[in-house]
């Protein structure tokens, strides 16, 4: 008997008992907790803004007030006028130019205050990292507990690509300067439709 052989043996002897999964249902059981005032107060505390509007007919203002200030504003949101067929002709030069971008999330998640935002919303997968100000658009009744009620929503083959996205981006370095926007967008503004 060689030593790989052996070795082999030995785990063979000593493997550990079968031990069930846990019921993750009840694991992550959250209670009645007020998912929309938990997913903005953890937005809040990761450099992100919080816009609580009445419905969709009130994204258009924010868009045109954006715009009259002289900002290039990009809108993804198939719900209200939008410029999708501009954002899918324009290349990473072209989007780069943008101020703010406007897309709808499909889940957001209360315990992070990530927002999923899948390609078919975004139009471009460029879109929410290479503009200035994010914007990002979600349901309240699409909010979530956490991350494994999420994932019990997301249909993952429905899309090419999808990304959680969670407060602007940061960095610190060992001189413990944290920079936020360090890459992506500079900050990031949730709107929550109530």
């Amino acid at each position: 008997m060689n030593s790989r052989q052996k070795i082999l043996d030995n785990i063979e002897k000593n493997k550990p008992a079968f031990v069930s999964l846990p019921d993750t249902k009840n694991l992550f059981a959250t209670g009645n907790e007020n998912v929309v005032k938990k997913f903005s107060e953890v937005l809040e505390s990761i450099s992100s803004t919080v816009k609580k509007v009445n419905g969709w007919q009130d994204i258009p203002d924010e868009i045109s007030g954006l715009k009259n200030n002289g900002n290039y504003v990009l809108n993804a949101v198939e719900e209200i006028n939008n410029d999708r067929e501009i954002i899918i002709n324009k290349t990473k030069d072209e989007l780069e130019k943008s101020d703010y971008v406007f897309i709808k999330g499909e889940i957001a998640v209360a315990e992070n205050g990530a927002v999923w935002v899948t390609e078919k919303n975004a139009a471009n997968r460029l879109l929410p990292f290479i503009c200035r100000h994010l914007c990002l658009i979600i349901d309240s009744k699409n909010i979530v507990h956490n991350m494994h009620d999420a994932y019990e929503k997301i249909k993952i083959d429905e899309t090419g690509f999808g990304v959680f996205i969670s407060g602007p981006s940061k960095t610190a370095d060992i001189e413990q300067s944290l920079v936020i926007g360090a890459h992506g967008a500079l900050d990031l503004t949730v709107y929550i439709i109530q």
